[in-house]
C-alpha cells in the first residue's frame, strides 16, 4: 500500500512539473515574425543575422529566439571551430533588450510577420521553448546548412500544422552558394573573400536552390517574401517591415587581391629575369613564397579530410596549393628533379584547365600561380647540375 501511494505520489510530481514546464497557450492577438538584422563591423556577421520573434501583449510576451550564439571561452576555440565541432546555441531576450543591442551597434533590422494559424504559432512557442532548456539548447555550427538563418527557418517550417510551403524549384540559372558569398563580401570584404575561396572547395559551387540559398539572413528575407502556402496558396509571410535604419559607418573599399598580387607577380618574373642575367641566386625569395604556399596547402588538406563542414571537400585549390612546395622548402639548395616536374605539372593543369574544373576560382588565383611556376621553371633553368637523377 505504501509503495502505490509513493507511486501516485511520483506520478503527480512528474505531471505537475511537467505543466510547469510546458507554456501556456498564447492568447489571440499573438503572432510571429521573423527578424532579420543586416551586416555588422565583425567578419562573422558579414552576412546578417537572423531570429524569430514572438509577440503576445495580451500576456506581456515580446521575446526574441537567437540561434547565432557562441562563445569564445572554450578550450582550443579556432582549432574547434574548423574541425566542425562547434557548438552553438540558442538564447531567448526580451526582444525590446534584443532590438536596443542592434540600434547601438547602428546596424539596420526588418520584421516579416508569419501568416501562420493560432495552432502553428502555439506549435512554434512550444518548440522554441523547448528548445532553449539547457539540455536541448545547443546545435553543431555549419556555415552553409546548420547556422542561425536555417536553424529558425526550420524551426518554423517544422511547426506547420500538416502543410507545407511552396518553394522554386533548383534549375541551373539558381546562384551557388559561393555567388551568394560573392554578393555579401562586395568590394569591402575582398581579402576575406579570397580566403573564403581558398578554403572551401568544389561543393560551394553547386547550384543552391531558394530553400539553400536562405543560409543568408538577407537572401533568406528575400526568399521568405516569395513562399506560399500548399494548401491556400496564402503568402507565407508578410512584405518586410524596416524597424531599425543602418547608421553605422559604411565600410570603405578594400584593396584588391587580385590587382596585389598580379603586381608582385611582375615584380618576381622581373627579379627572375634579372637573375638569369647576373646570375642571382634566389633561394630568399623561393623560401618564403614556397613555406607560405606549403603551409596553406596543409589547412587545404586538414579542412577537406577532418572538418566536418560541408563545403571544405573536394577543393581543386590544392594543385596550386601543394604540400610539394614544403618538401622543396626542405631541399631549397637543391633542385629535386622529380617533385619540381610533378608541381609545375600541376600548376600547368591548374592555369590551362581551370575551366573544365568543376569550381569556381579566385582571380587571384592566377597571378600566385603564374609566381610559383616560374620560380620552378627557373630553378630548373639556373640548377642543372644540381638536379638529382
Amino acid at each position: 500500500m505504501k509503495k502505490l501511494i509513493l507511486s501516485l505520489l511520483c506520478c503527480i510530481s512528474l505531471c505537475y512539473a511537467t505543466a510547469q514546464q510546458s507554456p501556456r497557450p498564447l492568447s489571440d492577438s499573438a503572432y510571429a515574425s521573423l527578424i532579420t538584422c543586416g551586416p555588422g563591423d565583425e567578419f562573422y556577421t558579414t552576412f546578417g543575422h537572423t531570429a524569430i520573434r514572438i509577440c503576445d501583449t495580451t500576456r506581456n510576451i515580446d521575446v526574441a529566439y537567437n540561434y547565432g550564439m557562441f562563445t569564445f571561452n572554450i578550450d582550443h576555440f579556432y582549432w574547434t571551430f574548423a574541425k566542425g565541432d562547434l557548438n552553438y546555441f540558442v538564447s531567448r531576450t526580451p526582444f525590446a533588450f534584443f532590438l536596443a543591442e542592434y540600434k547601438e551597434e547602428g546596424r539596420s533590422m526588418y520584421m516579416q510577420k508569419l501568416n501562420i494559424t493560432p495552432q502553428e504559432l502555439n506549435n512554434l512557442y512550444v518548440a522554441l521553448e523547448w528548445n532553449i532548456l539547457p539540455e536541448n539548447r545547443y546545435y553543431k555550427y555549419d556555415f552553409f546548412r546548420n547556422n542561425c538563418a536555417t536553424m529558425a527557418r526550420d524551426m518554423i517550417f517544422n511547426q506547420l500544422c500538416h502543410r507545407s510551403v511552396i518553394t522554386e524549384q533548383r534549375s541551373e540559372q539558381d546562384p551557388s552558394y559561393r555567388d551568394e558569398v560573392a554578393r555579401c563580401t562586395g568590394n569591402n570584404l575582398m581579402w576575406w573573400k579570397f580566403g573564403i575561396d581558398l578554403l572551401l572547395g568544389a561543393r560551394c559551387d553547386q547550384h543552391a536552390s531558394n530553400l539553400e540559398q536562405m543560409f543568408s539572413p538577407l537572401n533568406m528575407m528575400e526568399q521568405i517574401d516569395t513562399l506560399y502556402f500548399s494548401d491556400t496558396h496564402e503568402k507565407f509571410a508578410e512584405k518586410p517591415i524596416q524597424i531599425l535604419a543602418e547608421t553605422r559607418p559604411a565600410t570603405p573599399p578594400s584593396v584588391s587581391p587580385i590587382l596585389t598580387f598580379w603586381v608582385l607577380c611582375v615584380i618576381v618574373v622581373s627579379l627572375t629575369v634579372i637573375s638569369w642575367a647576373k646570375k642571382w641566386n634566389l633561394n630568399w625569395l623561393d623560401l618564403p613564397l614556397f613555406l607560405i604556399v606549403g603551409l596553406l596547402s596543409l589547412v587545404i588538406i586538414f579542412l577537406w579530410a577532418y572538418s566536418t563542414h560541408y563545403c571544405t571537400k573536394i577543393n581543386f585549390n590544392i594543385l596550386w596549393c601543394s604540400p610539394i612546395f614544403l618538401f622543396l622548402v626542405c631541399r631549397i639548395r637543391h633542385c629535386d628533379r622529380i617533385p619540381v616536374y610533378l608541381q609545375t605539372a600541376l600548376l600547368l593543369l591548374f592555369l590551362i584547365g581551370f575551366w573544365w574544373l568543376p569550381q569556381e576560382f579566385n582571380g587571384s588565383f592566377f597571378p600566385i600561380s603564374l609566381m610559383l611556376l616560374i620560380r620552378l621553371l627557373s630553378r630548373l633553368k639556373q640548377n642543372p647540375s644540381k638536379i638529382i637523377k
